[in-house]
């Protein structure tokens, strides 16, 4: 019973932490936009299985990155408010990653939906 007690609250607090990020961070709201206008357009445009797998994993990788980032500028900012080059470090790390994801995700965009649109021109 406890098991099954600490699972539950573990599904919890991961969702609190989905729910942290959209309602604290500001480019996490951009992500969101236009993961669902990616998701409309996808729907407008029939896109296929694979085409699918492609942009909802773009999607994923996008957000999974921002909450990485998130939980490292949330952990450098509690060990010290003062300017620490280590700190700095891995803050700039965690921003690229999350840079590095969206331009994924937008690459997967040019050629998923590019080319669909055009066949409408």
């Amino acid at each position: 019973m406890k098991q099954h007690q600490s699972r539950l609250k573990s599904f919890r607090c991961a969702f609190k932490g989905i729910f942290i990020l959209i309602k604290d961070e500001a480019n996490a709201r951009i992500h969101l936009i236009a993961a669902v206008l990616a998701v409309v357009l996808g729907l407008f445009l029939k896109l296929n299985v694979n085409e699918w797998l492609w942009v909802v994993l773009a999607i994923f990788l996008v957000f999974i990155m921002e909450l990485v980032n998130t939980a490292i500028e949330n952990v450098a900012d509690a060990v010290s408010k003062d300017y620490n080059k280590f700190l700095g470090k891995a803050k700039d790390l965690g921003a690229a990653a999350t840079l590095l994801a969206t331009i994924f995700a937008l690459i997967i965009a040019l050629f998923v939906f590019v080319p669909k649109i055009l066949m409408f021109i």
